[in-house]
C-alpha cells in the first residue's frame, strides 16, 4: 500500500461512516488516526452526542469483530474477561470467554465500573492479553478499545485512575454538532418511520483485516526526523517542570504522541512529519496524562489551557 491509496482508504473510511454520523468530522478524523497508530481512545462527552454511535460505525466499515460491554456499579472483572466454568461431562474447566475477546471492543460509560473492574482492562490495553487464573490468552493485534464517559453525572461514577488513563493514547472531547449539522441530522430522522431504531446502521465494508495490516506497515515506514523527536521531547519535559501541573506526562505518553504523529503525517499523504503534527495532536494525546496543581486549579485553568502555553514558549522546528 502506497500513501495514495492510504488516503484513498481513509477518504472511504469517512465517507461511510460520515453519511451517519453528521457534525463529528474531526472526532473521525482522530479515531481513524488512533486505529492505524494502534492506540486506544477515550471519549468523553454529553449523552446524546454520537460517541456510542461513531464506535458502532467504524466497526461496521472495518470489518473485524466487534464487542460492546455496557460497564455498571455491579460489573465484574469476570464478566468483561471471562471465566473457567467446570464441564461435569467432560471433568474439566472450560473458559467461557468475556466481550473482552474481540477486536474492536465499546466500553460504554466505563466511569461506571469500580475500580477492580477497571483494572481488569490494564494488561490488555498494554499488552493485548489477558490473564485468566494463571494462564494467559492473546487477544491479537488489532485489538482496539474505545470508552466512553459522561463528564455530567458524577453520583455512581468512579474516576479512572491514571495508570489506565496513560494507557489511551487520545482523550476526545466530544461536543454537539453545529446548528446545520443539526439540522441534517433531524431531516434525515424525520424521513424515517418512528419506530425505525436510528442506531442500527448499514455501512458498506470498505477495510479488512489483511488492508488494516497494510496500513498499519505505512504507518511504521514512516520515519521522524530527529528535530521532531527532539521536538515531542521538550514538550513533555516541560509538562514535568510547568508550576501549572503536579505530575507530568511520561515517556510512554512521549511515544505515543510520536506513533500518532507517523499516522496522521500518512493520513495527510506524507512520508515525513512536521511540526503541526505535534501541535494538532499533543492536547489530545496528553489532557487526560496531566494532573494539575491546586494553584491552576484555583484560577480556573485546564489542562487544554496549560498545553497550549508550553505549546507557545517551547520552540518549534524550522
Amino acid at each position: 500500500m502506497d500513501l495514495t491509496e492510504f488516503q484513498t482508504l481513509a477518504r472511504d473510511i469517512r465517507s461511510e461512516i460520515g453519511s451517519v454520523v453528521q457534525g463529528q468530522n474531526e472526532l473521525i478524523d482522530m479515531l481513524l488516526i488512533s486505529i492505524f497508530a494502534r492506540g486506544h481512545c477515550l471519549l468523553e462527552g454529553p449523552p446524546g452526542t454520537a460517541k456510542t454511535l461513531v464506535a458502532r460505525c467504524l466497526a461496521q466499515v472495518v470489518d473485524l469483530d466487534f464487542g460492546r460491554v455496557q460497564f455498571t456499579p455491579d460489573l465484574m472483572p469476570g464478566d468483561v474477561l471471562g471465566v473457567n466454568l467446570f464441564n461435569f461431562e467432560t471433568n474439566e474447566f472450560r473458559l467461557t470467554k468475556g466481550p473482552i475477546f474481540t477486536d474492536i471492543l465499546l466500553s460504554d460509560e466505563i466511569n461506571r465500573a469500580p475500580p477492580k473492574t477497571q483494572s481488569a482492562l490494564l494488561q490488555a490495553m498494554n499488552e493485548r492479553e489477558v490473564t485468566i487464573d494463571g494462564k494467559t490468552y492473546p487477544l491479537g493485534e488489532d485489538f482496539f478499545i474505545i470508552a466512553t464517559q459522561n463528564p455530567i453525572e458524577q453520583h455512581g461514577t468512579y474516576p479512572l485512575p491514571e495508570a489506565q488513563l496513560d494507557r489511551f493514547l487520545f482523550k476526545l472531547l466530544v461536543d454537539f454538532p453545529d446548528r446545520d449539522a443539526e439540522i441534517d441530522i433531524l431531516t434525515s430522522i424525520a424521513a424515517l418511520p418512528l419506530s425505525a431504531d436510528s442506531g442500527r446502521t448499514n455501512l458498506r465494508k470498505v477495510m479488512d483485516r489483511p488492508t488494516l495490516k497494510a496500513g498499519h506497515e505505512l504507518v511504521d515506514s514512516i520515519r521522524l526526523d530527529q528535530t521532531i523527536l527532539t521536538y515531542i521531547v521538550d514538550l513533555i519535559r516541560a509538562t514535568r517542570s510547568d508550576g501549572d501541573i503536579q505530575h507530568g506526562a511520561s515517556t510512554r505518553a512521549a511515544s505515543a504522541l510520536a506513533g500518532a504523529v507517523r499516522a496522521k503525517a500518512a493520513l495527510d499523504g506524507r512520508d515525513y512529519a512536521i511540526p503541526d503534527d505535534v501541535q494538532a495532536l499533543l492536547i489530545p494525546a496528553m489532557r487526560h496524562r496531566l494532573v494539575l496543581g491546586p494553584g491552576a486549579e484555583i484560577e480556573g485553568h485546564t489542562t487544554d489551557d496549560v498545553l497550549r502555553t508550553i505549546m507557545n514558549r517551547t520552540d518549534a522546528p524550522r
